[in-house]
């Protein structure tokens, strides 16, 4: 397994800078915001993709995973979602997800990942939101498969998918070898989806991880690995018996004053853990 930093707590920096100073703290991937300031893949150029790559290639360090979760180029981290009521509105995260995927392609990225459906307004029926939700993403599965690219959901509390069973329900609707799973430790850990079982129970789907800290209220809050009530030591184990080989993103977006330090204690709490 390897470490890797995502770029969303370097909000106030620019994304060439974002690269050299996770690489500067020693992680071995680092996961790109395809979003403002750092990669809007709707008016990205060849010359910013020539940048980010030259940066990659210069420091040494390789792509994670492009994170396509976030819209606040548009409005914020959830909208708009694959459910919007409002057709155009919605017709936006579809785009945003396709223009991923074909930026992804480009820099050399696995996969992206996406929000899971969004947040379901009152009133707003269930079924109606899943069959809109898997409509959407089977119109971008194509694209994700003829870029050679994995389209990810993240199951997030409070929005159409926050659970296991609600992402396996979800998968039973999918048939694209670039589905799969962005596995949210601490996503996971709110919903109080016991996470070693949980590990094992959708490691099939899973082809990339989400690392922070909860506390023990399991409050929606990123902290620190270290910080908070998740068992780090035996989530890792859990990974490791999965047969699970790949990338683990630290992600810790609400530490945007200081997140070379946040980083920094992250990489060295983990690191022990993903060598034993």
């Amino acid at each position: 397994m390897k470490l890797a930093y995502s770029t969303n707590a370097y909000m106030k920096h620019s994304v060439r800078d974002a690269i050299w100073r996770v690489a500067g703290l020693g992680y071995g991937g680092v996961e790109l915001m395809a979003d403002t300031p750092h990669a809007w893949p709707a008016t990205v150029t060849d010359d910013d993709i020539d940048v980010m790559r030259g940066a990659l290639l210069e420091s040494g360090i390789e792509i994670s995973n492009i994170n396509a979760f976030m819209m606040n180029a548009v409005q914020d981290f959830w909208h708009p979602s694959w459910i919007e009521p409002d057709a155009d509105y919605r017709r936006q995260r579809v785009e945003h997800t396709i223009a991923s995927l074909k930026m992804a392609k480009k820099l050399g990225a696995r996969c992206i990942t996406t929000e899971p459906g969004g947040p379901m307004e009152e009133g707003m029926s269930r079924e109606w939101a899943m069959d809109t939700f898997v409509d959407g993403l089977n119109e971008s599965l194509k694209v994700a498969e003829s870029e050679g690219v994995l389209l990810l959901v993240e199951p997030e509390p409070d929005l159409l998918i926050e659970n296991a069973s609600q992402f396996e329900a979800l998968a039973e609707r999918i048939d694209s070898p670039a589905f799969g799973l962005n596995f949210d430790v601490g996503h996971f850990y709110c919903v109080s989806d016991p996470l070693a079982e949980t590990v094992g129970r959708l490691s099939k789907y899973t082809k990339h991880y989400h690392f922070e800290d909860i506390a023990a209220s399991r409050v929606h809050e990123h902290l620190i690995p270290g910080d908070g009530a998740i068992d780090f030591a035996e989530v890792i184990a859990s990974i490791r018996a999965s047969g699970y080989s790949d990338w683990l993103t630290v992600e810790l977006y609400p530490f945007l004053d200081d997140p070379d330090t946040a980083g920094r204690t992250a990489l060295e709490r983990l690191t022990p853990l993903i060598a034993d």
